[in-house]
Parts: structure tokens; C-alpha cells; sequence
């Protein structure tokens, strides 16, 4: 497969301290001792999802700790809140033994348990090349967390290259508020982000983002493995994924109020008589976003309230059925649950303030507008800690203004990007004006110098309209499908020096309409 995703890691990580102990306290206070908010769609029925509540709740640091707390419960079954801050990654993981816990060194193992709730708390949790595997297990919670760069080949490797992978009877996961990211796709030894087969049922993910990956997930390994089902997706944002969002065989999904943006190959398969409730979903710039793909065993879908923005389709051929470009319903699908839909044209602004880890767990209200960030998460801040690449207040004009000649002036230089409200101009960027300026139809969208001929740039400054500073959240900036940098902010950012026709500057979340008055490139 082509990968249209691929990218490299900027650095390989260094040796990681010994895996610390980890502190048991008496059990907090309600609020403080469970996830935040209550399972939603699939994973509310069943039984319902409530992981670890009305257990002990215990603070890690370290993979290690991790497992430590599922192997000192009274049983496999006793509840656990387990509140995780810091890096966990290979270096501070290793296999735990006990009675109530079957762990594993390199990966945190979730196997053969129960009543389990994971929460990033205070500055954060990140899980650096290691995956997190579910199996035979049930009533589990993972919550505010990220999870990146998992490879089945190279070095290291965890969890068979999936972020997050459920497998052989599991029951009532919820999934929410995560980040899920890879740097390529599997020639650069990644796999799946979200991954769930044989026998895997009444799952949610929830207020996710999943990006930079060649597959974003699997229900179902195989035309065979058809027993998963009864998975929930709404509120997730899927960004330069090639395929899989996800790869449905068999069984029952409900898709909603995501926002799928930069879809490269393929989008929601449905094969092998797997039945996708498509509602309200947002697709940009995006291929073949639904149908049924790479197999002659069709799938069906009932779709309703999506919009589609700059999505191209492919012809249909025996082993490839793209639905649109109507996306006309071929089946009927009922789910056991009520919700509540965001129109789908507020999908791209609710999402981009709620999805992914460290955003104080905001949700929709269901009526395109978000709740406040609640009033007692687990030593979580409402808003995620300020850090030298995003200081509480971005100044418009840089403290340090580049030197050497902007580049976006040169004549012949041109710009476009992926939408524009109304009363701007792509022009505005490159016109040398800072009383004019580009703004997206919505929080976020691309933004692009171009040339006829090749430039080298090493360094962008990305500069704000007055009145408008301090709007954008977290950014890429991109030559093709390559990422040269990310971070949050607008300041002026620097990279490896490259040659290319175009830089593009993809806003990926904002607090408000962002406003570029200019985006200048140099050389130096």
C-alpha cells in the first residue's frame, strides 16, 4: 500500500529511569476516585461501563506501577482507579506477578481482569511506544491519556504496533478523551491505532483523535472474524489517516458527529455483512470515505445528516464500492441507546475543542455548543499546563522577528488552502499587510504559500491579526504529506532546511475563528 502518511520520528528516546513504586492511599472522595462522566453509546448497555468505581484509588508514574496496582487488588475483579501522570514508555515497563493480574514487561497488559479505570491526571499521561492491550477482560475505563508511536517492527516494538488493541472476549470498554498518533503507516512499522477482533463487543470510543497513521482501526481481523460488534465512534477526530476509520467486518457500528479531515486512501469499510450507522459526520478533504473496500464481501450502511467538503470518489470495480458521491443508505440500522446529534456543519468546531487528552474533558452539549470543563476532574487542570512552545499569552509580532528576505513576497509567490469565511483571502497572508488577513470557514483548516519553483525554507512566522492573538491552538506544518513540525501557537517556527513548491500550515484546533494575517517563510 502506498503510504501516504509516512513520516519520521524526530528522536529516538533515551534510556528511561527505574520503574518507580507507586503510593496506595485510602480511597478519594466519589468524584475523585472514577472516570469523568458516564459511558456513552454501546458501552453504556451491557450492564453499563463504570471501571474502577467504588475501588481504592492509586497514583502511577511508571508502567511498572501500573501493574503493581492491578496485581496488589484482593482479586482480578476488585475495582481500581488508577490515576497515571508522566511518561510511561519501555524503560520503566516490566512484568509484575500476583494473583489478581497477568501482566506482561513492554506493554501494559490489561488481561484476564476487571473494573479497571486508567486516568491521565495533572500535567499528563503519556504512553511513548508502548501499547495498551485488553484481553479477556471486561468493565474497563481509559480515560485523558495519549498514547503514541507504537511499532510492531523496528525498535522497540509493543503490542503488535497498536496503540490501543482489544482481542479474545472482551466486553464494555470505554474509550475517551485519548490521543492515538503514529508517524507513518506499516512500512514504517506501525499498525492499527484502535484495534478490536475475535469476540470484542459493547465498546465506545469517545472525544478521541486519531492521526498520523496509516490504519486507523480494525473490528474484525479477517472476513472470518466476524463476532465483533456493537461499537460506538462519535466525537472522534480522524486526521491523515490512509484507511480504516474503521475497517468494519461483520457486526453493528454507530458513527457519529466525527470529524474525518485528510483521509488518503479509503475511509469507513464496511465488508463482510457488517451493518455502519453513518450519522452527522463531517468528511474534508477526504477520498472514498465510506463504502466497501479491498473485498468482494459488501457491507451495508444506513447514513443520514453527513456533509461532505471536498471529497473525491473513485470508480466501482468487484472489489471496490466506494458509496458516493450520494451515500445513499443500502440498509437500516437501530441502536438500544438515546444520543444527542450536533448538526454536522458545528462538527469541526466541537470536536476541535473536545476531542483528544488534556482538554479538561469537555463534551458536547449535543446541540453544537460544549459544556465547561468539570468542576471536579482527578487532579486534572481544566486547561492543559503552559510550556515554552505555547506561553499563556502569544504576542502577534514574535519578540525576535526573523531575519533575511520573506520569501511569501517574492514575486510570482502564491497561496491557497483548504476553505476561507467569508470577507477573507488566501492573498491576505503574503500581502505584507497585518490589517488583512485569512480565516477558515471554521477552528481549523489549511493555510499554503506556493511557488513555481522550488524554494528552500528552514523557518515560517506564523502571525496573528490584531484583536485575534492567541486563537490558535495546536498546529502541523506540512510539505505534502510530510510533517516538518507541530506544536501550538503562532510564533515563528523552525525546521530542517527543504526544498519545496508549497508549506502548508494545517491549524488543527483553536480556541476561536484563528485569523493568519501573515505567514512568512525564509530560508534562514
Amino acid at each position: 500500500m502506498k503510504r501516504s502518511v509516512a513520516l519520521r520520528l524526530s528522536a529516538v528516546l533515551g534510556t528511561a529511569a527505574a520503574a518507580g513504586a507507586i503510593a496506595f492511599g485510602a480511597p478519594l472522595p466519589q468524584a475523585s476516585a472514577a472516570a469523568v462522566g458516564s459511558a456513552t453509546g454501546f458501552a453504556s448497555q451491557n450492564g453499563g461501563t463504570t471501571g474502577g468505581n467504588g475501588g481504592a484509588t492509586v497514583r502511577a508514574s511508571t508502567g511498572t506501577a501500573i501493574h503493581t496496582a492491578l496485581c496488589n487488588r484482593a482479586s482480578s475483579s476488585t475495582p481500581v482507579t488508577i490515576e497515571v501522570e508522566g511518561t510511561i514508555n519501555h524503560g520503566n515497563t516490566a512484568k509484575v506477578s500476583g494473583d489478581s493480574c497477568n501482566t506482561a514487561a513492554g506493554v501494559i497488559e490489561l488481561k484476564d481482569i476487571s473494573n479497571v479505570t486508567i486516568i491521565g491526571v495533572g500535567s499528563g499521561a503519556t504512553f511513548d511506544q508502548l501499547g495498551i492491550h485488553i484481553r479477556n477482560s471486561s468493565n474497563i475505563i481509559i480515560q485523558n491519556v495519549t498514547v503514541k508511536n507504537v511499532k510492531k517492527s523496528g525498535s522497540p516494538t509493543s503490542n503488535g504496533g497498536d496503540a490501543i488493541g482489544m482481542e479474545s472476549t472482551v466486553r464494555n470498554v470505554w474509550v475517551d478523551h485519548v490521543t492515538l498518533e503514529a508517524s507513518g503507516g506499516e512500512s514504517e512499522g506501525f499498525d492499527g491505532l484502535f484495534d478490536m477482533k475475535d469476540d470484542v463487543e459493547y465498546v465506545t470510543l469517545s472525544y478521541a483523535i486519531l492521526r498520523n497513521s496509516g490504519r486507523g482501526g480494525l473490528i474484525g481481523s479477517s472476513e472470518s472474524d466476524t463476532g465483533n460488534s456493537n461499537i460506538t465512534f462519535h466525537h472522534n477526530k480522524y486526521e491523515n489517516i490512509d484507511s480504516r476509520t474503521p475497517l468494519l467486518r461483520g457486526g453493528v457500528a454507530h458513527i457519529y458527529n466525527n470529524h474525518y479531515y485528510s483521509l488518503n486512501e479509503s475511509g469507513i469499510n464496511s465488508r463482510a455483512g457488517a451493518r455502519a450507522k453513518v450519522d452527522n459526520n463531517y468528511f474534508q478533504n477526504s477520498k472514498d470515505v465510506l463504502g466497501t473496500f479491498y473485498t468482494d464481501q459488501a457491507g451495508t450502511w444506513q447514513t443520514s445528516g453527513n456533509i461532505l467538503d471536498n471529497v473525491t470518489w473513485s470508480a466501482k470495480s468487484s472489489d471496490h464500492n466506494p458509496a458516493g458521491p450520494s451515500m445513499a443508505s443500502t440498509t437500516t440500522v437501530s441502536v438500544p441507546y438515546s444520543f444527542s446529534l450536533d448538526n454536522a456543519s458545528c462538527v469541526p468546531n466541537i470536536v476541535s475543542q473536545t476531542a483528544g487528552a488534556n482538554k479538561g474533558i469537555r463534551t458536547s452539549t449535543g446541540s453544537c455548543s460544549v459544556t465547561s470543563s468539570p468542576s471536579n476532574p482527578p487532579s486534572s487542570p481544566s486547561n492543559p499546563p503552559s510550556s515554552p512552545s505555547n506561553p499563556p499569552s502569544s504576542p502577534s509580532v514574535p519578540p525576535s522577528q526573523p531575519s533575511g528576505t520573506n520569501l511569501s513576497l517574492a514575486s510570482g509567490a502564491g497561496a491557497d488552502g483548504s476553505s476561507k469565511a467569508s470577507g477573507t483571502s488566501y492573498g491576505n497572508v503574503k500581502d505584507g499587510n497585518m490589517s488583512t488577513y485569512w480565516s477558515p470557514s471554521g477552528t481549523t483548516g489549511d493555510i499554503s504559500v506556493k511557488w513555481g519553483s522550488a524554494q528552500t525554507v528552514s523557518k515560517i512566522n506564523i502571525r496573528e491579526a490584531s484583536g485575534a492573538t492567541g486563537r490558535i491552538g495546536n498546529w502541523q506544518v506540512l510539505n505534502g504529506s510530510t510533517v516538518l513540525a507541530s506544536g501550538s501557537g503562532a510564533k515563528v517556527i523552525t525546521f530542517a532546511s527543504t526544498s519545496l513548491t508549497k508549506i502548508t500550515f494545517r491549524i488543527t484546533s483553536a480556541s476561536s475563528a484563528p485569523q493568519v494575517a501573515e505567514f512568512e517563510t525564509y530560508a534562514s
